[in-house]
């Protein structure tokens, strides 16, 4: 009789788990399942009830107490941790520590996915056992989070559903694929074959947007060369500029006379010659109907391009910027090599923290009063160790210092004017022309230093009239690498690996000996 508890309790474990193990292998099997879990309830019930002496005599002595206690315990850390797991799943907090936040979304990420005009559907190809498949869960979860329910995802094995990937013409593991439903017949796909956030953006610009906007690149005045890989080339530019979503052409307008009506923006990207009056003509015809020009000039040439952009508002120096602040000696620059870090108030530089060097720049200022229908205002301007250099001959001698005529620093480098459009359809609209006083910042060798690019993308993004994308791009992961001398190595050693352990240990043999002795 006395058996009886003791069976009837394990009769019951045993039903108990048995129905937890029909409910994840067969849970059609619902009756079963029910009788199960019902039946082994009930013996369990009986077993306690049955030996209800025993276990209070059993809690009475003081080892079962202590173990009582510590199981207490245990369960109620399991159920804050399970509580907290609860919560965070709904609602959770990421904490970015790393030195330049890269394991968080950059703020053109964060806009592009606010204003997602068109469900998107993410979806990752992945094996189990993949590297790199945490990462992209994680950035996934990221894009998620932030898109308000506008962007769903998935991980799918393309071994286990061949189909799936046969689908969306899958070849290698790791690909997403974005799919967007722009209307209720067109939907758009994108491939992304490296999971990075600059990668999967950009996606989805491409995915989310009807057509490509143009942008244009004169030449025949000795403009940089799109096509160059040279140092002083433009083939980066060109790289950048179709990664965001742009279709980049080349403009002969010696030879058209007229931009385009496709184009979004008219790049004149440092020209050695002046434009020829018909050329003139056709920018500022296209200036007119509300076009989008901008135009990166070095110090001494093509000076008539400097009366053309007067009537925009905009002042062209004669002078070479040089710059003496210690900030450009720490970059690694010489003093003509200006290094900016002070911008105005404008939606190309709105939250823009980042230091850009120009090479070789003039200034660019804006007139007092400026034109009618113009509103015009600098961009960028020098440190106040800088002054802008007018003599020729000091700068072909590489000897210059500042003289009473010359301007001193903090000098305009860059600056943006919006006109009142005049002609066609989009009278009333406004143009937008924006000047930098050097085209080297965004060559092959000067594009990647810094904040270089982000400018340049910035301010395509603005004259393009999608402000939306305007803002840091994607952070690139930075090596950082930690060097120890000897003496710090066995220091890292012996800390963690000898001493810390062993003054546990030591604590711990104390402790026990102690109590020994006070038995």
């Amino acid at each position: 009789m006395r058996r009886l508890p003791g069976a009837a309790l394990a009769l019951g474990a045993a039903l108990l788990v048995a129905g937890g193990a029909l409910w994840l292998v067969r849970p059609e099997w619902g009756v079963a399942r029910a009788a199960a879990l019902g039946l082994g309830g009930v013996l369990a019930l009986f077993a306690v009830y049955a030996g209800f002496h025993r276990i209070r005599a059993f809690f009475g002595r003081r080892a079962a107490r202590y173990g009582f206690n510590v199981a207490v315990m245990i369960l109620l850390v399991l159920g804050i941790i399970a509580l907290v797991e609860a919560v965070s799943y709904r609602h959770h907090w990421r904490f970015d520590l790393t030195e330049n936040r890269r394991h968080s979304l950059s703020p053109q990420t964060f806009r592009l996915l606010k204003a997602l005009a068109a469900p998107v559907s993410a979806t990752a190809f992945f094996r189990p056992d993949q590297s790199g498949r945490r990462a992209a869960e994680d950035l996934l979860k990221q894009y998620a989070a932030r898109s308000d329910g506008k962007l769903a995802w998935q991980v799918v094995d393309p071994d286990r559903n061949p189909l799936l990937a046969q689908r969306y013409g899958v070849e290698a593991y790791g690909t997403v694929v974005l799919e967007a439903r722009l209307t209720k017949d067109q939907v758009k796909e994108e491939k992304v074959l490296d999971v990075t956030e600059e990668k999967l953006t950009n996606a989805l610009i491409r995915v989310t947007r009807e057509g490509r906007r143009v942008v244009y690149f004169t030449k025949g005045h000795g403009e940089r060369d799109l096509a160059s890989t040279e140092r002083d080339g433009l083939s980066e530019v060109k790289a950048t500029v179709e990664k965001a979503n742009y279709e980049v052409k080349e403009l002969l307008l010696a030879r058209d006379l007229k931009v385009p009506d496709d184009a979004a923006v008219l790049v004149i990207p440092g020209p050695q010659k002046d434009l020829l009056p018909q050329e003139l003509a056709a920018v500022e015809a296209f200036v007119a109907r509300a076009g989008k020009v901008l135009v990166l000039l070095d110090p001494f040439q093509a000076p008539g391009l400097v009366p053309f952009l007067a009537q925009y508002g905009i002042q062209l120096g004669n002078d070479v910027i040089i710059d003496l602040s210690p900030g450009g000696r720490l970059m690694g620059a010489g003093p003509e090599v200006p290094v900016v870090g002070q911008y105005e108030g404008h939606p190309i530089t709105q939250g823009f923290r980042f230091a850009t060097l120009f090479p070789l720049a003039r200034t660019v200022g804006i007139l007092e009063p400026p034109p009618p229908g113009v509103t015009a205002q600098t961009l960028a301007r020098t440190s106040s160790e800088s002054w802008a250099e007018t003599s020729r001959a000091q700068l072909d001698r590489g000897q210059v210092k500042p003289d009473p005529e010359d301007q001193r620093g903090p000098l305009p480098i860059a600056a943006v004017a919006t006109v009142e459009a005049e002609a066609g359809e989009r009278a009333g609209a406004r143009a937008r022309v924006v000047v930098y006083g050097d085209s080297d910042f965004v060559s092959n060798s000067f594009l990647h230093l810094s904040g270089n690019r982000d400018l340049f993308l910035n301010t395509l993004s603005w004259l393009a009239e999608e402000e939306d994308l305007i803002a840091i791009r994607p952070r690139e992961a930075r090596a950082t690498p930690l060097f120890l001398t000897a003496a710090q190595t066995r220091l890292v050693f012996w800390l963690p690996v000898v001493v810390v352990p062993g003054a546990v240990a030591v604590s711990g043999i104390w402790v026990v000996v102690r109590r020994r002795r006070a038995r």
